[in-house]
């Protein structure tokens, strides 16, 4: 997997390239995975909500406002203690092995959306 990153103009330092887009740029993608599938916008929402700790109003400003991942992320500290019991692999790294604070909160949520696209019930994706 090639790691795409973007430089800061500002600090010459590098970042993934996910950490500089858009949460709005990325809600669309995992709104039409979950549709393709039979599931629902709601249901994603849910699924954000529950991660992040956001209410509803919360997560749509962020939307609206185009809020970054980086800062997205930043703003949710109330997320879920029970996202730790998320196992398994997402884009072909095991989730346990990612090192990076930021991408491992990243990579928990695509791979919520992921179980949501595969039929699990929200109960199980929910970790109830």
């Amino acid at each position: 997997m090639k790691k795409q990153s973007v430089q800061s103009k500002k600090t010459g330092t590098t970042k993934h390239r996910i950490f500089t887009m858009p949460f709005a740029t990325v809600y669309p993608h995992y709104i039409a995975k979950a549709e393709r599938k039979g599931r629902t916008k709601e249901e994603v929402d849910e699924i954000i909500r529950w991660f992040t700790g956001f209410s509803q109003k919360e997560l749509e400003a962020h939307i609206e406002k185009k809020t970054d991942f980086e800062n997205f992320m930043a703003d949710t500290s109330r997320l879920n203690p029970a996202r730790t019991m998320i196992k398994g692999i997402i884009c072909g790294v095991r989730i346990e092995e990612i090192e990076d604070p930021l991408m491992k909160e990243i990579r928990y949520l695509d791979k919520l959306i992921d179980e949501l696209a595969k039929g699990k019930t929200m109960d199980k994706i929910l970790r109830k």
